[in-house]
């Protein structure tokens, strides 16, 4: 059985998650255009952090980040490498875009990388409606950045 909840970034049990993102992140992208939160940051006023369980065990996780009342941004999603091509990050992305609409945002955004590694996140993005736009808030034009949103 599968849940996605609200919970605390900072739990021992999610060290393993937290640790495949930031490896993932930083495999082929260079520091200066790494924008991942480290999961304290995760923790700060202002982001919702949500964990994925299978029978208890966390295999995947994604934070929407307030930007202001109309507009959040998709943090940190990631889904086990080893556990990939059961539909699992379809299932968190969906459950981020439900609960963005319920916060009552009209407008949901994200950076990802344009690297050939990150295909499939954009590809995941591109499918569930989201469309490259500028930069939005703080960020800028980065080619190691692609930038995505959708209206709610």
């Amino acid at each position: 059985m599968i849940t996605i909840t609200l919970e605390h970034p900072v739990q021992e049990e999610l060290a393993l998650l937290h640790a495949r993102h930031t490896e993932a992140m930083h495999a082929d992208t260079p520091p200066g255009s790494i924008h991942m939160l480290p999961a304290d940051a995760l923790a700060a006023p202002g982001i919702l952090f949500y964990v994925m369980r299978e029978e208890g065990r966390p295999i995947g996780m994604g934070a929407l980040k307030r930007i202001d009342a109309a507009h959040a941004e998709i943090k940190s999603m990631h889904v086990l490498y080893e556990l990939r091509g059961r539909g699992l990050a379809r299932m968190l992305l969906g459950h981020l875009v439900t609960e963005a609409r319920a916060a009552g945002y009209s407008r949901l955004s994200l950076e990802t990388g344009s690297q050939d590694s990150f295909a499939p996140a954009r590809g995941l993005y591109l499918a569930a409606g989201f469309e490259t736009c500028p930069p939005f808030e703080g960020y800028r034009l980065d080619p190691m950045s692609v930038y995505m949103t959708i209206a709610l």
